[in-house]
């Protein structure tokens, strides 16, 4: 297969991540058919860029991490934390079929330096992937949803900014922190009018 070809196959592939729920909405009780693998990815992206410049960080290393970091669940589907334990991913089983015999090894570099979580970059991307889920939880008790609250505050005596703990960088724990006390519509509050220019 010539090279553009295996290029077309590979875009096809991650055109379908726009297809792929993602399994926290089983136990968050929602059908929220916005919130996909590419959806989520596009957030986490923009994130890990925002946290880049902000930590002095490589931005283009740190967001490709960002949009390759569920490139499995494209074959895998998303495991949420009940299908964990049960299931068995072969990530690097998927990640060499999905990414061999593509003219470039940046992508798999990418992936194995995220998964490592060493690099500032690969502790971005994943603090980032963090971030995303707060805000998702965030817009979510907005809309009314009861467990979306119980997993931001905490279950019993432990209520708070549960998810806030699990972010390991300073200034994501800063973001982490505005989202938790910033109005999920409050972007647009000085932007709506009733009238017509």
């Amino acid at each position: 297969m010539n090279a553009y070809k295996r290029i077309a196959n590979f875009l096809f592939e991650i055109g379908t991540m726009r297809k792929l729920p993602r399994m926290h909405r089983q136990l968050l009780l929602t059908g929220d058919d916005s919130d996909n693998i590419a959806s989520h990815s596009y957030r986490v992206a923009i994130i890990a860029w925002i946290l880049a410049k902000e930590e002095g960080a490589d931005p283009y290393k740190t967001v490709m991490m960002a949009l390759l970091h569920d490139l499995a669940e494209v074959r895998t589907g998303d495991q949420n934390w009940i299908h964990k334990r049960y299931v068995k991913i072969f990530e690097e089983e998927v990640h060499k079929e999905q990414l061999d015999g593509l003219p470039f090894s940046d992508f798999k570099e990418f992936i194995d330096e995220y998964e490592k979580r060493e690099s500032i970059e690969a502790k971005i991307a994943k603090n980032a992937d963090l971030l995303d889920q707060i805000l998702l939880l965030k817009e979510y008790e907005w809309q009314g949803n009861k467990e979306a609250t119980v997993w931001l505050k905490g279950k019993g005596k432990a209520t708070g900014n549960a998810k806030l703990k699990e972010l390991t960088l300073k200034r994501a724990k800063e973001l982490g922190k505005a989202i938790y006390t910033t109005s999920p519509s409050a972007w647009w509050d000085d932007l709506w009018t009733s009238k017509n220019r």
